[in-house]
């Protein structure tokens, strides 16, 4: 690493500043996800038309899928360019696209508004977290890990929230507008943070690998979040799906290639050698793919029980609490334990959680709005409890000059499981013409995802762990 000032100590103004920015993507961006979709069919109009809805999916689900798509080339471009600098540019971003989103007026005017959005968390999320791993030690720097979570994690939580206070009163768009302002106060707060970058290399960015694995997610997500409208034998779902698979499996070899023609790898898939780092990954992956269920509860709520916004938000409060009460238990389990232990308990909490909002076969409406609660707490409990030891157990498994790479990787892991997660369960809730039966569909693939999950902690991690010992208290 280099820097400006290789003696500086981060402090609680620059956490501070961090988790505004993380939350501009968390809580305001992902606002759309937890209950606005219906609200934004009424308000443009579109409510009763079936390809502009599947649209309105993809806007919601385009968001984490730019973030995914993009997130790991910039953490590259961070560790060469500046990580405050991208933080700065992550911003810029930021505001532009909150902006357009909050004046848009038809489908299309959003979508580009979302895309700037994810474009801005792309920057954001690994930047940010170099500069917790640069400018932070010991344990302080897994406390800075925890408040860091408190911004994704817990800002998901608070999403449905945010809908219920200022959606009913100030409108859906008012949202937009706060997420700019809390963006600049971030900066604000973060003035004054040296510089930091990887150490200087030879090797040329790698533009190639970039630009085909962007266009193959882009096309994945699109072709997951199209399928029912086109019909899954059209060509242009097939097309889509054909584009996105041998791009990939191109992307791959062209990075086992990229060293031998003096490139620097996008993705490093050494990193991947550690057993920590891959299992932490890949059930960050799945876990984060359960955002679905937020989604789908949320929508079945206002369309399969007649709820408003505002009893919705109040049903997730249990999630919030949850989830901000648990991180920092999450972190003194992982320095007993160390992270396998608490990813475990928190991954089978999180799925048991989301099963009981399942049962939407009650026709009790007070009993079913009892175990969306419970359910939703479980789901805050579990994710309290896993993020600060998976996002650890990834992060310190990387050296310092892949800071960047390597959270932007793990990051990638949430933003595209975000997005499958999401596009796929709208996919599967939209299969069906009864709610009831599409609610719990979608509902259980969720659980279906969370399983998974616990199955990839289970075989991947090592099983024997020991506790941290971690210095600079």
């Amino acid at each position: 690493m280099t820097s400006t000032a290789a003696n500086w100590q981060g402090n609680s103004r620059l956490i501070t500043g961090i988790v505004l920015l993380v939350l501009t993507f968390w809580m305001f961006a992902q606002s759309m996800q937890a209950a606005l979709i219906p609200i934004i069919a009424r308000d443009f109009g579109i409510t009763n038309d079936p390809p502009q809805m599947d649209l309105l999916n993809f806007a919601a689900s385009i968001t984490p899928l730019f973030s995914a798509a993009c997130i790991v080339a910039a953490g590259g471009l961070a560790d060469r360019y500046g990580r405050m600098r991208f933080a700065v540019i992550g911003v810029v971003l930021s505001v532009i696209g909150s902006v357009i989103v909050a004046l848009s007026t038809g489908v299309n005017m959003l979508i580009v508004g979302r895309v700037l959005q994810g474009i801005s968390a792309a920057c954001i999320m690994p930047s940010t977290i170099a500069l917790v791993k640069t400018w932070f030690t010991g344990k302080k720097q897994a406390t800075a890990l925890t408040w860091w979570s408190v911004g994704s994690w817990g800002g998901s939580g608070f999403c449905a929230i945010l809908v219920g206070l200022v959606e009913p009163t100030l409108g859906w768009k008012a949202i937009f507008w706060i997420s700019a302002v809390v963006a600049i106060i971030g900066l604000l707060l973060m003035l004054g943070t040296p510089e930091s970058k990887a150490e200087p290399s030879d090797k040329k960015f790698d533009t190639r690998g970039a630009t085909i694995f962007i266009a193959s997610l882009i096309a994945l997500v699109l072709a997951v979040s199209k399928g029912r409208s086109w019909g899954y034998g059209d060509i242009r779902f097939v097309g889509s799906m054909a584009f996105a698979i041998i791009g990939l499996i191109g992307f791959y070899f062209v990075e086992k290639r990229a060293s031998a023609w003096g490139i620097a790898q996008l993705v490093d898939f050494s990193l991947f050698k550690s057993r920590g780092y891959f299992g932490a990954t890949l059930s960050n992956f799945l876990l984060n793919a359960i955002a679905g269920a937020m989604v789908t509860v949320n929508i079945y709520l206002l369309q399969g029980r007649g709820l408003n916004t505002a009893e919705v938000a109040t049903m997730t409060i249990t999630y919030a609490v949850a989830v901000l009460a648990l991180l920092p238990v999450g972190q003194k389990i992982l320095f007993i334990f160390g992270g396998r232990l608490p990813m475990v308990i928190g991954t089978t909490i999180t799925f048991m959680g989301v099963a009981l909002m399942s049962m939407t076969s009650i026709e009790d409406l007070q009993l079913y709005k009892i175990l969306v609660m419970a359910g939703y707490a479980m789901f805050g409990l579990g994710l309290g409890i896993y993020a600060t030891p998976s996002t650890y157990t990834a992060i310190s498994s990387a050296p310092q000059e892949k800071a960047a790479v390597a959270a932007g990787i793990y990051k990638l892991a949430s933003s595209l499981g975000g997005a499958m997660g999401v596009a796929l369960s709208l996919a599967v809730y939209s299969a069906f013409s009864d709610l009831h039966q599409a609610g719990a569909a979608g509902l259980r693939l969720n659980v279906g995802f969370g399983v998974l999950a616990l199955l990839a902690i289970l075989f991947i991690i090592p099983g024997q762990q020991k506790s941290l010992t971690l210095k600079n208290a």
